[in-house]
């Protein structure tokens, strides 16, 4: 099933993605050896998720979502993550 997720770090930058495989996509947001954004600034602590039915809907929601000010996107996460903890590894 399509995930949207979000990511952050120890300065609480936010990371707006989505995926077909949220596991496999949040190690691959782990690993040292790339050089994508997420491993530039160390995001790698998934925060918030929702599953959708289609890929359709997760990839329109992603860019609905990186639209929002970070102020609705915090907003958003403490709709079901109110302390920003972990939620997978």
């Amino acid at each position: 099933m399509p995930f949207v997720y979000i990511l952050t770090n120890k300065s609480n930058t936010l990371y707006v993605g989505s995926t077909k495989d949220l596991k496999t996509r949040i190690r691959q947001h782990s690993r040292i050896n790339n050089s994508h954004f997420t491993n530039k600034y160390h995001i790698n602590k998934l925060i918030y998720f929702k599953e959708f039915d289609t890929v359709k809907e997760a990839v329109f929601t992603e860019k609905k979502i990186k639209g929002w000010t970070r102020k609705k996107k915090i907003a958003l996460i403490k709709t079901i993550n109110p302390e920003f903890s972990e939620i997978l590894r």
